[in-house]
C-alpha cells in the first residue's frame, strides 16, 4: 500500500498547473471588471455602457447598497455576526464616527482586492463584462 500511494504522490507532484489563459480577451475582461469594481467601491461612482441599439447596463450605487444590505441581513440571520454589531455602527454613524470593529464584524473574512464590499461589487459586475467589451469595441468603431 505504501508503494502504491509514494507512486500516486509522485504522479501528483510531478503534474504541470494547468494552463494559464491569458488571451487579449481574458485580460480585457479581467481588467474591465477590476476597474468597474474600483469604480463603484473606491470612488463611488455608477457603471454604465450601452451596446448600439440597446436598453443602457450597469450597476448603480443603489443596487449595490442593496446587496451589501441583502448580505449583511444574511449574515445577521445565519448567525454568523456574533456581537450586535449593526447596533454599534448605527450608534456610531449617530456619533459621526466609525466603529470598525463592528464593519469588520459585520461584513466578515475577504480575500478580494477590494474587501468584502468588492467582492460583492465583483458579484454585480461579472456577469456584464462581455457586454461591456462589446459597447467598448462598438465605440471604438465609430
Amino acid at each position: 500500500m505504501n508503494a502504491a500511494l509514494k507512486l500516486s504522490q509522485e504522479r501528483y507532484d510531478a503534474q504541470l498547473p494547468p494552463p494559464v489563459s491569458e488571451s487579449p480577451q481574458e485580460v480585457a475582461r479581467a481588467e474591465w471588471i477590476y476597474n468597474a469594481v474600483e469604480q463603484l467601491v473606491r470612488f463611488g461612482v455608477d457603471v454604465s455602457f450601452q451596446r448600439r441599439m440597446r436598453k443602457p447596463q450597469g450597476v448603480t450605487q443603489a443596487q449595490l447598497a442593496l446587496a451589501i444590505d441583502e448580505f449583511a441581513n444574511g449574515r445577521l440571520a445565519d448567525g454568523e455576526v456574533g456581537t450586535p454589531a449593526l447596533g454599534y455602527l448605527l450608534l456610531a454613524a449617530e456619533r459621526g464616527q466609525v466603529d470598525r470593529t463592528a464593519y469588520a464584524e459585520l461584513r466578515g473574512p475577504s480575500d478580494h482586492p477590494l474587501g468584502k464590499i468588492g467582492e460583492i461589487a465583483q458579484a454585480l459586475i461579472e456577469p456584464l463584462a462581455d457586454d461591456a467589451l462589446i459597447a467598448q469595441a462598438e465605440d471604438n468603431e465609430l
